[in-house]
């Protein structure tokens, strides 16, 4: 996955300014992200590119980067 597909799931799925989705953004810091939005963005990068977080994974994911890294190991 690019950075830039990551970035439109990220803009889409949280409705947050996409100059703040940068790699070091923290999802719930600098993007104001919370439980149910991380479990939506969660649903979404699995309806894109067919991978699940699993869900003791998905805590552990707290910047952009760790998700992209995740991704794609």
């Amino acid at each position: 996955m690019t950075f830039e597909t990551l970035k439109k799931i990220i803009v889409d799925t949280l409705s947050c300014d996409e100059e703040k989705v940068t790699m070091e953004a923290s999802l719930f810091e600098d993007l104001e992200a919370d439980s149910l939005d991380a479990v939506e963005l969660n649903m979404a990068l699995e309806d894109e590119c067919g991978t699940a977080i699993p869900d003791d994974v998905l805590p552990t994911l707290k910047t952009v980067k760790d998700i992209f890294d995740y991704l794609n190991k």
